[in-house]
């Protein structure tokens, strides 16, 4: 039974599914960057949604279709993993890399919000990445830098710096996953309505609020930050699935062990965004 499942899921063409997502997820969202302005972030925000014409459903539009981007992404990860024989260990080193780029995107859009949960999202991974030994201050600098420059430079890796890492990274493999909205006109319109739908979260400063939950993705690792120091919460518990992403191209002889260790990983971190959703 789980045989069928996993075939009939594979048959499915994951990799075009997630690249009709980022289309329809870059296309809007230049229009929402032509709309913001990082020295004003919160106004920014909300003005798309109040005084752009359609701001919020272009809002929306781009904040959904990143969301099915990155989990297509990962659908399609899952499912040619049994053809991963057929890429070398430096192809298949830098296609794992486009995850934790792809997830880097979809935060710093949450930072970009400069509402409550951008902005402390913001603070949290400052101190998370300052944490790191000898090349946290220049890797936040980089990266980050909003207690120094504001949304700046968050601005520019979202709009560009990531996207370009992400796209080099990915280039060689795109070309084989080539596709149109022409090839994919029923998926296009589900996506398009799905995103459209739904408002995109939005959360200006409320007086007596002591807690915020952040992103979706962020959870377990904000309920983790309770218990342990940044280092160890924000830099070495992800860098172990990352680490056993790498290290997951089959035919290897500790892939079995690998892949048990990748669900207990999740599994443990579904548990810490339960804990998180219910604080």
């Amino acid at each position: 039974m789980n045989t069928r499942i996993k075939e009939k899921i594979t048959e499915i063409k994951w990799g075009e599914w997630s690249l009709i997502a980022l289309f329809i997820s870059v296309l809007s969202g230049l229009l929402v960057a032509f709309q913001y302005d990082p020295a004003t972030p919160l106004y920014s925000a909300s003005s798309l949604d109040v005084l752009v014409p359609f701001g919020d459903s272009f809002r929306a539009l781009h904040f959904y279709s990143s969301q099915l981007f990155f989990l297509f992404s990962l659908v399609h990860l899952w499912a040619i993993l049994d053809r991963a024989t057929t890429y070398s260990q430096w192809q298949w080193l830098r296609l794992t890399a486009t995850l934790p780029i792809a997830l880097l995107i979809l935060f710093t859009g949450y930072v970009l919000r400069g509402d409550s949960t951008g902005s402390s999202a913001g603070l949290i991974a400052e101190n998370i990445i300052t944490a790191i030994p000898f090349i946290g201050k220049s890797l936040n600098g980089v990266l980050f830098s909003i207690t120094d420059d504001g949304m700046k430079r968050v601005y520019i890796n979202h709009v560009i710096g990531l996207e370009i890492g992400w796209g080099l990274l990915a280039w060689e493999h795109l070309r084989r996953y080539r596709t149109s909205f022409s090839a994919h006109p029923l998926l296009t319109a589900i996506i398009i309505l799905c995103c459209l739908l739904p408002a995109a979260p939005f959360e200006p400063e409320k007086l007596g609020l002591f807690h915020i939950q952040g992103p979706w993705f962020f959870l377990g690792l904000q309920e983790l930050l309770r218990f342990l120091p940044p280092l160890l919460a924000g830099v070495l518990f992800p860098s172990t699935l990352l680490i056993a992403l790498f290290a997951l191209q089959p035919p290897r002889r500790f892939s079995p062990h690998i892949r048990t260790f990748i669900i207990i990983w999740l599994g443990l971190y579904a548990l810490l965004t339960t804990v998180a959703l219910y604080r």
